[in-house]
Parts: C-alpha cells; structure tokens; sequence
C-alpha cells in the first residue's frame, strides 16, 4: 500500500477530496492511504501560532522550524511503524521541479511512502528543507495562496496511476502517457447542433480508426503542445 501523509494548517480542504471518486475508491480498495495532520497540533504556543516574520525584514509570515519539525518527526515515526519503504519528504513549493506525467509516474512506480508538506505564507523555514533533504515540487510557474491545491494535484495525478486504481487499459491512450496530447472524444448524438461526428469512428474499422486518433493526437499536441513533439520522435 502507498502511503501519504499530508502536514497542512487547513486539514478541512481535504476532507472532500479524500472522500470523492477514484481517490475514495483507491482508498477503499487499500492501494493507497492518505493522512492528513494539522501543523498547529504541534505547536507550544498556547495560541496555536506557528507563524513569525522573517527575519532580515519583509512582508508577510514564515512558518516556524520548530512545529513543522515536531510535525514531520511524528510523521517518519507514524510511516516507519507502519511500513518497511523507504520515505520521501515533499514540500509543494513554486522553485521545486515542475510535475509532469514522467515524475508522478515515477512517484507512483517506486517503493516509498510520502509526506507532503503543504507551504503558507511566504512559506517555511529555510532549515527545515536543509535539515531533512526535502524534495521540492511546483505544479506550474505561478504562485498559490497555499500547498494544499497544489499537494491535491500531486495526489491525484499519483493516485490515478497507482496499479489497480482504474480499470485496466484507463490509462493507455491519455494525454502524456505516449508524449502525446489525447485525440478528440465523441459520443451521442451523431449530429450536434450540424456539428458531426467522423465518419471514420462511425465505421467500426479499428486499424483507420487507430491511425486517425494517432494523427489527431499529432495534430492537437502540434496546436496546443508543439514543445512536446521536439521531444518526440514521430
């Protein structure tokens, strides 16, 4: 079972997520289990806080060091009790290496269990990432509120391809999974609004209906993604 534990101060954004879909479903089914922990819970202060500005001066807060470590310390202990895989440590973080299809493959092939740190403020504790090696991630070239979105999307870009989560062959023909954007879906009706739907995939000839998804996957990555296809040989 792939483990994940996840360390936020908004414990509540979870709570939809790991009880919707195939993340339930994936849950239920025990390919993969997800802990969310709330930082606060492992600070001193008798407010809860776990923020202070930063030092050197500047805007906004930084998270403390020392509840964010108690609060790690107690996850590797929880994991390590758990499970014999090794454990990596995420911080979602917009300088960290970009997700992509590669890495949450890579992420969901291995042996290790995760945790995720989802960042606020103007994030946390330079020592901390020093201190425990911590594995940075960014899910685009902007700037969120928070982790919590961006460990979600992590989540279940990873879950999704975790070995029994979706039905067998789900995942062969999606965008990435080949380099490639996916070719254009049809269903019912034929005729929509004079809009119809190829011929070719009325025709129940698989070998032309193969080739013509084949080259409208070509087709869309060139007009949506062409830095795709300098990657791929076609």
């Amino acid at each position: 079972m792939k483990k994940f534990i996840v360390l936020t101060l908004f414990t509540n954004m979870f709570e939809a997520f790991v009880d919707t879909s195939i993340i339930k479903r994936t849950i239920d089914k025990k390919i993969c289990s997800i802990d969310v922990i709330d930082i606060r819970n492992f600070s001193n202060d008798k407010h809860k806080r776990v923020d202070f500005p930063p030092y050197g001066g500047g805007k906004g807060m930084v998270m403390s060091p020392v509840p964010l470590s108690l609060a790690i310390d107690y996850s590797i202990e929880k994991l390590k009790q758990e499970s014999n895989s090794k454990i990596e440590i995420v911080y979602l973080s917009p300088r960290g290496k970009v997700l992509n299809y590669s890495l949450s493959k890579e992420i969901s092939s291995n042996d290790k269990n995760y945790i995720l740190i989802c960042g606020h403020y103007e994030g946390i504790d330079e020592r901390i990432i020093e201190e425990y090696n911590i594995f940075e991630i960014s899910i685009g070239d902007y700037v969120l509120t928070g982790g919590e979105l961006a460990a979600q999307v992590l989540l279940d870009s990873v879950i999704r391809l975790l070995p029994g989560a979706l039905s067998e062959g789900s995942l062969d023909e999606e965008s990435h999974t080949d380099g490639l954007l996916e070719y254009p879906q049809y269903t019912k009706p034929d005729d929509f609004r004079g809009r119809l739907v190829p011929d070719v995939l009325l025709s129940g000839h698989h070998k032309n209906i193969n080739e013509y998804r084949k080259n409208e996957s070509i087709r869309i990555t060139k007009k949506y993604r062409p830095d795709l296809l300098n990657k791929k040989e076609i």
